[in-house]
């Protein structure tokens, strides 16, 4: 049967999730345009914009484990709904911020807190309950593919508007387009009516929250992803947190930042789309590894040349293509070694792994630009680090392949 029929009936739904995926991801993705004139402007340091952001993912990280929970117990709608409006609060008080507390506030706890409720392991857990197991990781990599298109638009756009009204101004933009999230989090919250599949013999659905966490955190397998994952999120963040910074030291053109940020977001699609439909034919934990390694030799070779406008793009065109296709392995992952139950929930719990690193690759990355006066010692971190991760996540997964969950009762 062609994927378009089996998908018709749950479009809304997956429209809805990748819509907000998009949004969230992508205005979040962008904020580092404004680094160098917000702190400029209101008089704070690199390392107090880049605290705010790693308040952001920590946030984000340790709610994210709660937020699914209570998509078990009070349906997707809500929670997605209140992200969205927080998301939109977050950018306001943004927008307004003469000072550390309110960008604090603002970009750090709002955002994060939304992105818990918006972001990837919630628009991933809705598409997984609204498809068939037999087209899951394709229908994932379908709609993270959607969810990378955010950067294309917020980033060009708040870039022109930076340089041409203000910071404030592209900040206010971003107020706009996060409204959107509204209605695509009402419709995406469509799936509380798809009723969950019977629970197998061997999956979790019918166990508690406590008895949940206890399984997954005795799977080897799933150790091991979430481990690894802590280097995800700590080489992306530092992209997306200082990438503009590093161009402004090299002299580089600040509209090669938001072109940059939006050849990822391109590349990102065909990553999503690629990761998605490999994660249904190969093992999707074997295949994460192989992206941590070579991301880190992506990072390794840019960052030891001279940064050029062409080296610059063909980075970003190389590391969007391994960016977000991690989002449809891990879920389809999570959901093969634990049903889709309590899928938001245990996701989170390895997101929480990503977001302690994606704070250490924002707030360490500008403490070290502070301290040193360079990026370099930043991505030698992120590269070693990322080797080792992903070599470490490849062998485990070719020499012990995850098995389903043994459930705990007792």
């Amino acid at each position: 049967m062609p994927l378009l029929q089996i998908l018709r009936p749950t479009l809304p739904i997956l429209i809805g999730a990748s819509i907000m995926l998009t949004l969230s991801m992508g205005l979040r993705q962008s904020l580092g345009i404004f680094l160098q004139p917000l702190t400029h402007d209101i008089h704070i340091s690199v390392s107090d914009f880049t605290l705010a952001l790693a308040v952001q993912n920590l946030a984000w990280g340790f709610l994210q484990p709660l937020a699914g929970a209570m998509t078990v117990r009070y349906g997707f709608r809500p929670i997605m709904m209140v992200g969205a409006l927080l998301y939109i609060a977050g950018l306001a008080l943004m927008t307004t911020a003469h000072g550390l507390v309110s960008v604090m506030i603002g970009g750090g706890v709002l955002i994060g807190t939304s992105l818990a409720c918006t972001a990837a392991a919630i628009a991933m857990s809705v598409a997984a309950r609204a498809v068939p197991a037999t087209v899951r990781s394709t229908v994932l990599g379908i709609v993270s593919a959607a969810g990378s298109l955010g950067a294309l638009l917020s980033a060009p756009i708040g870039q022109m508007l930076n340089e041409g009204f203000g910071w404030r101004v592209g900040l206010a933009a971003f107020v706009i387009l996060s409204v959107f999230m509204i209605p695509a989090a009402w419709y995406a919250g469509r799936v509380d009516n798809i009723p969950l599949p019977k629970p197998a013999a061997d999956d979790i659905g019918n166990a508690s929250a406590a008895t949940a966490v206890k399984t997954a955190f005795s799977n080897a397998s799933f150790v091991v992803m979430t481990c690894a994952y802590l280097v995800c999120g700590m080489q992306l963040v530092f992209l997306t947190t200082h990438l503009p910074s590093y161009l402004a030291i090299c002299g580089l053109d600040p509209m090669l930042s938001a072109q940059t940020l939006g050849m990822i977001g391109g590349f990102n699609v065909l990553g999503s789309l690629f990761f998605g439909w490999a994660g249904q034919r190969w093992n999707k934990l074997a295949l994460l590894g192989g992206i941590y390694i070579f991301r880190s030799l992506a990072l390794a070779w840019y960052f030891m040349l001279p940064a050029t406008p062409a080296s610059t793009l063909l980075f970003g065109a190389i590391m969007g293509f391994l960016w977000m296709g991690v989002g449809p392995l891990v879920a389809g992952a999570v959901a093969e070694m634990f049903g889709l139950r309590w899928q938001a929930m245990i996701q989170g719990l390895a997101f929480m792994s990503h977001q302690i690193g994606s704070f250490l690759g924002a707030y360490g990355g500008g403490l070290i630009y502070d301290t040193l006066g360079s990026y370099t010692m930043a991505w030698r971190i992120g590269v070693a680090l990322g080797l080792a991760g992903g070599i470490i996540q490849v062998a485990f997964a070719l020499i012990r392949p995850s098995q389903p969950p043994v459930l705990r009762t007792a």
